[in-house]
């Protein structure tokens, strides 16, 4: 299967549809790195991806303090071929020059083993520091080669806005904005971030696509995500979640029986995002692969839109939806 390709923004750089994030790689704290998974399991999700044509990898130098970085090093040393990284600076308190942003992607490149990153992005908008300031590190970062294009994360409307017009001064583009985006929380949608990243031409990078599992049906109220995931969630909230899942799988039966995690996907796709899932092992990358050679319709899409409506709303009423073809 060819995979097609979308532009990264307005930079002339294009990348895969869809990306795999690469939180969960070494990450003991939070994704429980060693407990049922290890580098093996990664490496050959890792392999998978590639294989499929899926060669766009998010990381960021705070996964696992480094670790993933690293990991992401070792498996291109043996790789030859093309992949496309983006990486991430962490604005903390105490970085607040244009130096601290040079250093800390020098040290992201000597983990990760490259000359350059494909997109570096602005990890959060953490005060003192004004986005202009990061926005002319970057634009520094460019013109020295270590960074391909440029981006931002977590950034509310105002400061992409002003991210924007910052390294417009500069004749370069805002890349993307890496945001969470899924049919759980389409906050982006209303509150004008997806309207704006399109005025100017800003792609959208979807983190938690599957809201951390919660689209896959793997967990409800007596199976709660383990860790620190399974304190985010009520009783009340898994109790509105079935309904949802239910339109997912009817509409999943109508394209030859696509699971949760390729239609919560290709919905990402469909709204115009990518969509970084994380993948641990290979099975995993195989089911997230299973989004890519499929398009969700219109009407589907209105029907997954709606059903999502109704578990932010609190109701967990549901109306029936026609199961549609491929071929819609």
């Amino acid at each position: 299967m060819e995979i097609h390709r979308v532009p990264l923004g307005k930079t002339g750089i294009t990348v895969p549809p869809l990306g795999i994030g690469a939180w969960s790689w070494g990450d003991r704290m939070f994704w429980g790195y060693g407990k049922g998974y290890d580098e093996a399991d990664v490496r050959a999700a890792f392999d998978a991806c590639l294989n499929a044509g899926i060669n766009f990898f998010d990381t960021a130098e705070g996964y696992g303090q480094g670790q993933s970085e690293k990991m992401i090093g070792r498996f291109l040393q043996t790789e030859q071929r093309p992949v496309q990284i983006a990486t991430k600076f962490f604005p903390y308190p105490y970085r607040l020059t244009k130096g601290s942003l040079q250093r800390a992607l020098l040290g992201s490149l000597k983990r990760l083993g490259l000359p350059k990153v494909d997109l570096y992005q602005i990890h959060q908008p953490i005060p003192p520091v004004p986005p202009p300031v990061w926005m002319e590190a970057l634009a520094d970062a460019i013109r020295d080669g270590l960074i391909l294009s440029a981006g931002v994360s977590n950034y509310n409307v105002e400061r992409t806005r002003a991210s924007f017009q910052a390294l417009a001064r500069f004749g370069i583009p805002l890349a993307s904005n890496q945001i969470s985006y899924s049919l759980l929380d389409r906050a982006p949608e209303r509150n004008g971030l997806v309207a704006v990243c399109r005025e100017f031409g800003v792609t959208i990078i979807a983190y938690s696509p599957l809201m951390q599992g919660m689209l896959t049906g793997r967990y409800t109220a007596e199976n709660p995500p383990p860790g620190i995931r399974g304190f985010r969630y009520s009783k009340n909230y898994f109790a509105r979640i079935p309904p949802l899942l239910d339109v997912m799988r009817e509409i999943g039966r109508g394209h030859g029986g696509k699971t949760l995690t390729q239609v919560a996907l290709n919905w990402v796709m469909a709204k115009g995002a990518i969509p970084i899932p994380g993948v641990k092992n290979l099975h995993q990358a195989e089911d997230v692969l299973g989004a890519l050679g499929w398009q969700l319709s219109a009407a589907e899409v209105a029907a997954l839109d709606a059903a999502s409506d109704r578990v932010q709303s609190g109701s967990t009423s549901i109306t029936r939806i026609p199961v549609y073809g491929q071929n819609h």
